[in-house]
């Protein structure tokens, strides 16, 4: 009787997940496991949570959904709190588990939670079986090996997209056999140092966790309403639920997959026909790829104030004032603030906000931008260890700029992309 676990991390979904797949090919028995990593309720050097209440709550709601969809075909999750390499050993021993299959890890932290796993296991005659599931293109169809991908994105994209396939992706189980799993019980926001903090009624959207909102979301973007036709134009947006497909959230905690989404993107152009936009989606996921593969190469390098580039850049003594105006949306720039407030009582801010803040601290304040993308790990709802440190590192002038320093005029932006100050009226009322 060979019994496995699936040990769920930031994949919480059935579809598209090899690692599933294959756990369920080279086994009589699954038992899905997800773990409440105490390292991941810490409050971090920067003096911020690893984990806010927004994704807190997005999180649980996810492993509300993953739980039901695997009890729909004959499974169910089973829920650990602690360190891995503690809690797995134990059901492994408990249920005399041979293998554990989990998606594989590229950055510094997570990458020495899974080493300490897999010694422990080693001890217990267990195997763990690592499975690459993050991204578009898989890492090992890349035209470099990982410590030969370009630093400049241009010349990465330019040399994938011509020479790389991407995989199809996998369809989700119909059925899992598992011994018994007890009803899911959760620990509370409490149970974790938090607390529920509603979304701001003026959210661009009130985000829900799991695998079938992520759908949802996707088909409201896709083919009710034909959006994604229109997404070069809108993306720079700032107010509203649709200027941009929002499916970061999900893509973090893995409730969607990227293949997923160029599958249903390919269906979409198939039917309704492809342009700008809809190629636009793509490269914003070659991004997302792009900052993975980068982590893979560079790793602690990113979360080191000198960067990739080992890059001394003048900051000024730190000045916890300064930086509390700038997390309060007080700092007296109206761009800025406004940006800041959405984040902080949403979760959530655009893409264009992200640039101009990140900009004011790192130039304007001349703060050390790690205490921005560490409060920016905090908030977001949308938080991805690779994109968030991989963008900050680039705005910062420390990560995979070729030009360095990227400067934002704020108030030209703010006239460019918020010229009747709808969104500052939104925020700063």
């Amino acid at each position: 009787m060979r019994t496995s676990i699936v040990w769920f991390k930031t994949d919480l979904r059935l579809h598209d997940n090899e690692t599933l797949i294959k756990a369920i090919s080279q086994s009589n028995e699954i038992i899905p496991v997800y773990c409440f990593d105490d390292a991941d309720f810490v409050t971090t050097e920067f003096g911020f949570q690893k984990t806010g209440n927004f994704r807190a709550q997005f999180l649980l709601e996810s492993l509300v959904d993953l739980d039901k969809n695997l009890r729909a075909i004959g499974s169910g999750l089973l829920i650990v709190k602690g360190k891995p390499e503690v809690e797995l050993p134990k059901i492994v021993e408990q249920y005399k588990v041979s293998k554990v299959f989990a998606k594989r890890e590229v950055s510094y932290e997570e990458k020495q939670t899974e080493a300490r796993v897999q010694d422990e296991l080693f001890k217990l005659k267990c195997e763990l079986k690592t499975f690459s599931t993050s991204t578009l293109y898989h890492a090992e169809d890349l035209p470099f090996s990982i410590k030969d991908i370009p630093d400049v994105f241009t010349s990465f994209r330019k040399k994938t997209e011509k020479d790389a396939v991407i995989r199809v992706a996998f369809e989700e189980p119909k059925e899992i056999k598992s011994p018994e799993i007890e009803p899911l019980t959760l620990p509370t926001l409490e149970d974790l140092g938090l607390n529920f903090e509603p979304i701001d009624s003026r959210a661009v959207l009130q985000f829900k966790g799991g695998e079938t909102e992520a759908i949802a979301r996707l088909n409201h973007y896709f083919f009710k309403t034909k959006c994604i036709s229109e997404y070069k134009e809108t993306r720079n947006g700032l107010v509203g639920a649709d200027y941009s497909s929002k499916f970061s959230a999900w893509l973090g905690l893995g409730c969607i997959s990227p293949r997923f989404i160029y599958d249903e993107l390919k269906k979409y152009e198939l039917k309704f026909g492809a342009n700008d936009s809809t190629y636009w989606l793509v490269f914003e996921l070659l991004w997302r790829d792009y900052f993975r593969f980068m982590m893979k190469k560079y790793n602690a390098k990113f979360f080191q104030q000198a960067g990739i580039q080992n890059k001394g850049i003048p900051v000024n003594k730190h000045n916890t004032h300064q930086l509390q105006e700038w997390i309060d949306g007080e700092t007296g720039v109206d761009f800025v603030d406004a940006n800041m407030k959405e984040l902080k009582l949403t979760g959530f801010m655009s893409n264009r906000g992200r640039q101009n803040v990140a900009s004011y601290l790192c130039n304007d304040l001349k703060l050390d931008w790690r205490y921005g993308a560490a409060y920016f790990e905090q908030q977001l709802i949308d938080y991805d260890v690779c994109s968030n440190w991989g963008n900050w590192a680039y705005l910062a002038g420390v990560g995979n700029d070729p030009r360095g320093n990227r400067y934002f005029n704020i108030e030209k932006q703010a006239s460019d992309y918020d010229k009747n100050k709808v969104f500052r009226n939104l925020w700063l009322k």
